[in-house]
């Protein structure tokens, strides 16, 4: 593609009056440098003699109904640019054409790309086009860059997310940006690419599995909790040495039946990004684990790339995250990984809602306001078996902010309605604990500290009724409030264990999002698997790789790990 570089209109006046006179050059300004910059590198508009019509636009549109969907995007890019055409200089083709086709259709097997791959090659090789097909592939290429900017960017899953249980907004994207950049000829589009950072370190990482599973089937491993020794010879390490080669576990892979320092941190290595304890022992989970098919391991790979089509491809630099699968939370500070625990998420029948809020309230020494659904279910059947359910529990019934008699309510009948509540006294055993951290949501959910420390023992830990339990809440609270003096570690510790609630507000809030990712990249750039604890993959899977959609999606799903020179 040629480039033309935009002359500063004071510039070219200064050499028309010269008159052939050799003038000194005028410096141009910084806001005229920006504009030359702008123009050449991120959003030019190719200067041509070419222009269409706005109802050529509309035209066109009307009939080709499968680009109405994004006819306003269409039709501001047009009109940004005066109608000028965007993949023609003149009448040449430009090779931003070829790149955008590159960029969503690297492999070149996606269906919806091939019918424009097949236009732009002859118009190409046809030396003299006519109008109405040069016409045709200028509105063609870009209402093609639309609607498969949507998919790869935005999701192939276009329904509403909710039905899948995912309550986070979907993010809205800014394709025109990229749109400019191709038409200008920028061939590394990846810093402009509207996609999530773990987006981008997924793919990367999931050609090494393609590259396995083209390797063909592989060998079943069955382990006995062997606990090798150094020097210990077996004949299944040699396949378990290339299994975790394979796999990225091991640099290097050789053909040997003893285990060494190198072979034990590679088993290690796989079990800690499994959600394994990390002990190099041959046992039935890390045989397991191994013996997943590499396919599922693609699949679940391509799942989460699609549920990061969906979220805010900048992510705040400081916020939370809690990721239900790996049952942990991480404080993200400046973008890096600060702080992290594990935690306690919601059992299967009572699961964890996926959303998106803001922490903006800390309670210490916190009341259990008991939800209508656990009175309904459990506290209501307890105090028909025991009038002295309540008192031993340390929960009262109340009435507004009045403590009221148990006998106010018939227990055989009430399911928590009406004026009436039931709340749990703060202390060392209400089951909040003793600090709940507050982030208004219509789910109720929060995260909180709890007195059953021993459900952090297990590696899943989907037990609660759907809030978050924390295993260190102290150190979230000693985190959230590190810059307001008044509230110290001793502070903190003190109100924690007081006898009375007392909430405070954070200023500034801080972003929440309470995700469900069975797959992504840790900070040491390790590939993590988890399980799918809500089946929540299981659904995705039936809407991604439906027979409808997955000549379009599971294609270019795939192409995404070939690297091309756009890229």
């Amino acid at each position: 593609m040629t480039l033309i570089r935009i002359v500063p209109i004071a510039i070219a006046v200064a050499l028309l009056a010269s008159c052939g006179e050799k003038q000194p050059e005028p410096r141009p300004s910084i806001a005229e440098k920006a504009v030359e910059i702008n123009a050449v590198f991120e959003t030019p508009k190719p200067y041509t003699t070419r222009r269409m019509d706005s109802t050529d636009v509309l035209a066109f549109l009307e009939v080709n109904p499968q680009y109405r969907g994004d006819s306003a995007e269409i039709r501001v890019f047009y009109a940004a640019r005066g109608h000028q055409y965007a993949w023609f200089v003149n009448d040449s083709l430009t090779t931003g054409a070829e790149a955008m086709l590159n960029l969503l259709d690297p492999t070149g097997n996606g269906r919806e790309a091939a019918p424009w791959r097949m236009l732009v090659a002859e118009a190409r090789s046809d030396s003299v086009l006519s109008d109405s097909l040069r016409l045709h592939v200028e509105l063609g290429l870009t209402a093609q860059f639309f609607l498969m900017a949507h998919k790869e960017y935005g999701g192939y899953v276009q329904g509403d997310l909710r039905e899948l249980d995912w309550y986070i907004p979907r993010r809205k994207k800014n394709y025109t940006m990229l749109l400019d950049s191709l038409v200008a000829g920028r061939t590394d589009l990846s810093p402009i690419e509207p996609v999530h950072p773990q987006y981008q370190g997924l793919k990367y990482r999931l050609q090494r599995y393609y590259e396995a599973e083209a390797e063909g089937p592989l060998d079943t491993f069955a382990f006995h909790n062997a606990r090798v020794a150094m020097g210990d010879t077996l004949p299944e390490l040699c396949d378990l040495r290339h299994r975790l080669f394979q796999l990225g576990d091991l640099g290097v892979d050789s053909i040997t039946y003893t285990m060494d320092s190198t072979l034990f941190n590679g088993i290690v290595n796989f079990q800690e990004r499994h959600g394994l304890k990390g002990t190099g022992k041959l046992d039935a989970d890390l045989a397991a684990a191994l013996n997943v098919p590499i396919a599922e391991r693609i699949r679940t790979i391509l799942l989460n790339m699609e549920r990061l089509r969906w979220v805010n491809p900048t992510p705040p630099k400081d916020h939370i995250l809690v990721n239900i699968p790996e049952y942990r939370l991480h404080v993200f500070e400046n973008g890096k990984d600060t702080l992290s625990m594990n935690v306690v998420v919601g059992a299967v029948a009572t699961h964890t809602v996926i959303f998106s809020g803001e922490l903006s309230q800390i309670a210490f020494a916190p009341y259990w306001n008991i939800p209508k659904s656990i009175i309904r279910n459990e506290v209501a059947p307890a105090m028909r078996r025991n009038a002295n359910y309540l008192a031993k529990q340390r929960m009262e019934l109340v009435r507004g902010s009045e403590i009221v008699p148990t006998s106010s309510v018939d227990w055989s009948t009430w399911q928590g309605d009406g004026p009436f509540r039931v709340r749990q006294r703060p202390g060392a055993n209400n089951s909040l604990g003793l600090v709940k951290f507050l982030f208004p949501n219509e789910y109720s959910i929060y995260l909180h500290d709890t007195p059953a420390k021993s459900r952090f023992i297990p590696e899943k830990r989907a037990f609660s009724h759907g809030c978050i339990r924390l295993s260190e809440p102290k150190k979230l609270a000693d985190y959230l409030l590190r810059n307001d003096s008044t509230w110290t570690p001793d502070a903190i510790e003190k109100a924690m264990h007081a006898s009375k609630e007392k909430v405070i507000n954070l200023r500034p809030p801080m972003p929440v999002t309470i995700g469900y990712f069975t797959a992504w990249v840790d900070t040491e750039g390790r590939l993590n698997f988890r399980d799918d604890v809500y089946g929540h993959d299981a659904r995705l899977a039936r809407e991604l790789f439906a027979p409808e959609t997955v000549a379009t999606a599971e294609l270019a799903l795939k192409s995404d790990s070939i690297p091309t020179t756009v890229r």
